[in-house]
């Protein structure tokens, strides 16, 4: 096989890799060889583990809404005591929209999401300077389908912690 026939193969080939339909799983992002080493485990009330699991790492908001709903500030106010418990973490809040709307909308509402909660958690404390926001819009469903089911679990703000000296 010529080096064209391979190089053409290997093109192809990530083409198709790059259309695949696998939904984007933000329940492990952050977690991994990023932050402060090993993941912990759920029962550490210190690890990244422990606040996906039991503080909750995401909070859902309503249709073209970025307020911070009374479920939503239950999440938010377990979210500011476990950071400002364990300072050595800053966060990433991820915006993200359901697939309605544009392209455009659903950036801007992202990231309306992740500010609202970003706000929020400063407002309990947290130091503005350990939260940074970024929005995908609806770039990274979690969910894929066209029902209210669907469209609500990717109404959401993602909170992705990273160990870090914090300046």
């Amino acid at each position: 096989m010529s080096s064209i026939d391979k190089a053409i193969l290997l093109v192809a080939g990530l083409a198709l890799a790059a259309c695949s339909d696998a939904r984007w799983d933000d329940t492990t992002a952050g977690a991994g060889g990023t932050g402060l080493g090993a993941d912990g485990s759920t029962a550490d009330p210190s690890s990244p583990a422990y606040f996906r699991e039991a503080i909750g790492d995401r909070v859902l908001f309503e249709v073209d809404q970025s307020s911070i709903s009374v479920s939503a500030r239950s999440v938010l106010d377990g979210q500011a005591r476990w950071l400002n418990a364990n300072p050595d973490y800053v966060v990433t809040i991820e915006g993200h929209a359901d697939e309605q709307g544009t392209r455009e909308y659903n950036l801007a509402l992202g990231a309306r999401r992740a500010n609202s909660a970003r706000e929020y958690l400063i407002s309990q404390g947290v130091a503005s300077s350990r939260i940074q926001t970024v929005s995908y819009g609806k770039e990274r469903p979690i969910e894929i389908c066209s029902a209210e089911s669907c469209y609500a679990q990717n109404r959401r703000a993602v909170t992705v912690l990273a160990g870090g000296a914090v300046s």
